[in-house]
């Protein structure tokens, strides 16, 4: 399998990829929209996206899904575990200046506060820990994996400074080509994109079908539609799979007040859910 992620080697994507697929051929991309254009002229790239983290919310993809409408195959809750990361026979003592995500920075921020380092924003994690491989300098670090430190030959000079010992991200696996599971016993979400037609009380009347159908909604964000601050589209996800019954009448309830709506993909819940 090919997977696609954003970012260089080591970052956090990549870790996840190779932990759901440890045979997988993994394609480095400079951006998101690289990932989802790769994966939708390529039926055999798929792309692995990070949708939101526990600690610091949504990463800010919706608008690309919502652009490639890509089929989501899997959700996988990967544990997001920072490192301060230096030069070889770098001291923790010796650091002044930290490099990394905005997000990993916010995520370690009590760390950070802690040794009082001087924060930098960078793109992203991998590549922090290679500009300081490059950069050779005792004084500065990076937060990064642990697969950075392999890859940039770095010193692991702190394990796990993140401040949430159970920091996860919610990735997810996209493709061009649709694929739904057989509905079976097991736990299923379904995610799809609407938009509503222009009237009163749209939105509670939209969902208002969910409740008389006891459907649980997990997710429901609305970001507008481009160049617009009045015309919106909803990103949902519901629990169960489109060939239950309370799911069909739900979404077709839904349907007469949408201008447009988009399943996405029907695919098994990460066991995480259950915790």
């Amino acid at each position: 399998m090919k997977i696609a992620y954003q970012g260089i080697p080591g970052s956090y994507s990549e870790s996840c990829a190779k932990k759901m697929y440890p045979d997988c051929e993994t394609i480095s991309c400079k951006t998101f929209d690289e990932c989802f254009e790769k994966s939708s002229e390529n039926s055999e790239i798929k792309a692995i996206i990070p949708e939101s983290n526990k600690t610091t919310g949504n990463i800010g993809v919706e608008y690309l899904i919502f652009k490639y409408r890509l089929n989501i195959y899997e959700e996988h809750f990967f544990p997001i575990k920072h490192n301060l990361l230096g030069i070889k026979g770098s001291k923790i003592n010796e650091i002044k200046n930290v490099y990394s995500h905005a997000q990993a920075l916010s995520q370690s921020s009590n760390f950070i506060r802690k040794y009082n380092l001087n924060e930098n924003v960078r793109a992203d994690t991998a590549g922090s820990a290679k500009y300081i491989s490059e950069n050779k300098d005792k004084t500065k670090s990076a937060i990064a994996s642990l697969l950075s430190a392999e890859i940039y030959n770095l010193e692991v000079l702190q394990k796990n400074i993140q401040d949430d010992e159970n920091n996860v991200t919610r990735f997810l696996l996209m493709g061009r080509d649709i694929y739904q599971p057989e509905f079976n016993k097991g736990d299923f979400l379904t995610s799809f994109l609407f938009k509503l037609k222009s009237k009163p009380a749209a939105l509670y009347s939209a969902l208002s079908g969910f409740a008389l159908n006891g459907v649980n909604l997990t997710k429901l964000q609305s970001f507008p539609e481009k160049n617009s601050f009045s015309s919106f589209f909803f990103l949902c996800d519901i629990e169960g799979h489109i060939e239950e019954d309370k799911i069909k009448n739900s979404l077709k309830e839904l349907g007469l007040h949408c201008e447009d709506m988009h399943v996405l993909g029907v695919y098994k819940a990460d066991k995480i859910r259950k915790k």
